[in-house]
Parts: structure tokens; sequence; C-alpha cells
């Protein structure tokens, strides 16, 4: 899978509203305070962080593709997790764990029926699963907007071989996936959630537009930025809608 480039000092100074969203699925996990944990897809640490208060006597493993994001993460968690740089789809672990914790992050892999066989065996029988992530319509008015930007002068060059990064997996499908994986049993639901993001033009160009920023040369960023912006309008709304995702092993 390919490594996108992450600011992880960026992103935990903006990502209040990832911060928000992934509270709220931590709330569905219930917890005895003694299981041993995996956070999949940690980013700066945030989550992982509630998460190892609702562990008074269990253990938090915390993985991440991004060696920024884990940098970030262990600045803000030192020695009190376990911290990984890892790409999921090659996750291994010592034995498994209890249950697995994941937001904001599973649109970024392709291979979502591959994805959950490895979540399934990092799982012992009777774990369970909680994830969100972008599903599908995830953005769709945003991105709209922005694909007049990228097919003009000086942009267009530059993505005439671009896919975008993203899978924003249906529910059904999601669920289908997921049981074809091994696990008993799998919910799964889309949530429309916009969000008026702070920081708006850093969080555009950090965590929603990133792929897009990073696909250009330098000299072009800041201009393309303000083309977005502009198409965009006052106020910034993210249009997003997340997919839902519990299951038990």
């Amino acid at each position: 899978m390919t490594v996108r480039e992450w600011d992880g000092t960026s992103y935990d100074r903006i990502s209040s509203t990832m911060e928000a969203f992934g509270r709220d699925v931590l709330a569905r996990l219930e917890l005895e305070g003694s299981e041993t944990v995996l956070d999949a897809g940690c980013g700066s640490g945030r989550i992982t962080e509630a998460l190892l208060a609702q562990l008074p006597r269990g253990r938090v493993v915390a993985v991440d593709q991004s060696a920024s994001m884990i940098e970030a993460a262990r600045r803000r968690l030192g020695d009190r997790v376990e911290l990984r740089v890892l790409d999921l789809l090659e996750l291994q672990l010592d034995e498994p764990v209890d249950a697995i914790l994941s937001t904001a992050t599973f649109h970024w892999i392709p291979d979502h029926a591959r994805l959950f066989e490895v979540l399934r065996a990092a799982l012992r029988p009777g774990g369970r699963l909680v994830a969100q992530c972008g599903g599908e319509g995830n953005i769709d008015v945003l991105r709209s907007k922005v694909r007049g930007v990228i097919a003009g002068a000086p942009y267009a060059e530059h993505f005439a071989a671009w896919s975008p990064p993203w899978n924003y997996a249906g529910p059904e499908q999601t669920r289908e996936r997921l049981l074809a994986a091994g696990f008993s049993k799998a919910e799964c639901w889309l949530t429309p959630a916009p969000r008026e993001p702070e920081h708006a033009r850093e969080f555009l160009a950090t965590i929603v537009l990133g792929p897009h920023v990073q696909q250009l040369p330098p000299e072009h960023r800041e201009r393309f930025m303000d083309d977005v912006l502009a198409v965009v309008g006052e106020p910034v709304v993210v249009d997003y809608v997340r997919l839902n995702i519990d299951a038990v092993a």
C-alpha cells in the first residue's frame, strides 16, 4: 500500500473534528478495564489517550502507517502505549487482542476484504471490532467542486494519471466482506455528519485534500488552496458521511 505523507504535528493541532468522531466511536466500545485493545490507525494519539483512560488494568497496542503520526503519538503518550509504524495489511501480533478500535482509517486502504481478514485473525474469538471511516457518499459535494479546479491550468497536467486514493464503501458491501472474513456478526450503517472545521484551510490541505496537495509540485500548492477555497466558499462545510462498523469475531 502506498504510504501517504502525513504531518503528525499539523494533524494533531487541527484534528478536533476527527477527535470528536473518534470519541463517539469509542463510546460504542464497552470495556471492563482489563482488556488488550488494538488502535488500528492511531494517528497522533488523541483517541488512543482516551482509550487508555478506560483501561486502567489493560493494555493498548497502537499502530499507524505514518512515522510522523507515530512520533506525534509518542510525544503525547510516552511509553504508556505500545506504538508501531505498520501497514495494517501486514499486521501480525504475538497474541490476539480482546478488541480493535479504528477511526478515520479504513477508507485509506483499498483492499477491505484483505483488511478484514487480517483484523479477524488479530482478534480472540468473541472479540469486537468497533470502527468508523469515510463511507459511500463521503465528501461528494466537496470533491465535485475540487474536480473543477484540478481540471484547469496549471493543475490538470499533474492529475492526468491520478486516481483518488479513497475507498468509500457502502454498509451492505462492508457487512458481506466482514462475514466472509470470518466475523460471526456484523452491523454496518452510514451516518451523514457535515462539519465546519476550525482552521479550514489547513484542515483541507492536511486532511481532506492532502492527496491532491501532495500530487502537485510545491510551487502550485498554495495557489491551489486559494482556488479551492474560492469555489468552496464560506463557511467551509465538509460533507462527511461516516461508515460505522460493529462486528464480533
